[in-house]
Order: C-alpha cells, then structure tokens, then sequence
C-alpha cells in the first residue's frame, strides 16, 4: 500500500525526508540554466536526477546526452567532447560532431567528471566560459548551447586542495549541488524499491507474487 500511495519523483522511488530534500532541489534548479553537480556514492542514481532535471527543464524536448569521463581513455575524451575535423589524427577520414554539439538545445551529462584530466580541465573550463569550443584539429570555434550537468563520488573539495582538480573549474560546475545520499541512511525507502521491484519482475517473468513477507521484508 505504501508504494501504491507514494508518487515515484520521475523514476526515482523515495519518501524520507532525505530523499524529499533532493526533489525539492530537483525542483528548484530545474527551470533554470545554471550548472548543476551532484555528488553521491556509486549506486545512488545520479542519472537519474541527471535525466529528472532535463525532463523537468524548458530545454526537456531536446536531446540529453550522456557521458562518463571515467569511461573513456584522456586521449580520446577531448574528441568525444568537441569532435575533431578531418585529417586531425590518422583515422579522421571524416569530421565528427562532439557531444557539445550533439547535446544542442538539451543537456550533457558529464559523469564522473572528478575524473577528467588536468590537462583537460582548462579547455572544458573556457568552453563552459565561453560557450565556445574548438575541434580537435580544427582553427575555427564553433558556439554551442546545451545546458551542463555534472556528477562525482569523488571529493572534489579535496581535490582541489590536492591540485588534482581545477578550483576554477569546479566553481563553474558548482553552481547548485544536489548530494544523493546512500540507501543506508534513506529509512525505509529499502522497503519501496525492493516493492517496486519485485511488482517489475514479476510482471516481466509473468509471476504471481503479491509482496514480500515480513521476514523477507526485515
């Protein structure tokens, strides 16, 4: 009953009080432009306020690109996010559009953006300062308008005091910052997702199951 009563905020599942703190960000940065971090362990769904903000925003009918900066090697990030024109490396036979071009109008997630090397650091700095970029390769600049959305479980305050980080850069990002915290200390919004779950898969495996038992539960 409770799942039932509890509105889910986009795909996300909660009802405590930690959690109805995130919506209410969520909520209030969603309107506007500014750039927004969020921090959080792995696992906490930092996705999904990436993708709650964008469907919630004036920009929510244009594309929302995602991108984990841990995911990809430092020589090939830097392409990834301003593409490259032809002949910029051995197998650019072609131009390629990065992901700030491809984001235009909507939103880019950039995931794990403690990640990102020093060396990358300044050039996505003046890109967010500018709101202009240059290809890998390239001599011109090209402009772009999507809205920037950062995340990390790393400390970056830390990281900025250990000079592996820009303090620059993490001003710009860090405009309004939404912490998701762990399910340990979210109550008992176990109990609702594991609910939620349970109803998804069974429906999917075509089983019969009502809900969990009270041991189950505990």
């Amino acid at each position: 009953r409770a799942v039932k009563e509890t509105t889910a905020f986009e795909e996300i599942i909660g009802a405590s009080a930690a959690m109805k703190r995130v919506f209410d960000l969520i909520e209030r940065a969603a309107d506007s432009d500014v750039s927004v971090l969020i921090t959080g362990e792995s696992g906490t769904g930092k996705e999904l306020v990436a993708r709650a903000l964008h469907r919630r925003s004036p920009r929510s009918q244009k594309p929302f690109v995602a991108l984990s900066c841990a995911a990809v090697p430092e020589h090939l990030l830097e392409s990834e996010l301003f593409g490259y024109v032809k002949g910029a490396f051995t197998d650019a036979r072609s131009p390629r559009a990065g992901l700030l071009t491809q984001a235009a109008g909507g939103t880019l997630f950039l995931d794990e953006i403690g990640d990102m090397s020093l060396s990358l650091q300044p050039k996505l700095l003046r890109a967010l300062q500018e709101r202009r970029f240059r290809p890998v390769g390239g001599n011109d600049e090209a402009s772009f308008d999507a809205r920037i959305i950062t995340a990390t479980n790393r400390d970056l305050e830390s990281a900025v005091e250990d000079r592996t980080f820009r303090q620059d850069l993490y001003f710009r990002i860090n405009v309004v910052r939404i912490h998701l915290p762990p399910l340990r200390a979210r109550g008992n919004d176990v109990l609702l997702i594991a609910q939620t779950l349970l109803e998804r898969y069974a429906s999917v495996s075509g089983r019969h199951v009502t809900g969990l038992t009270k041991s189950a539960a505990q």
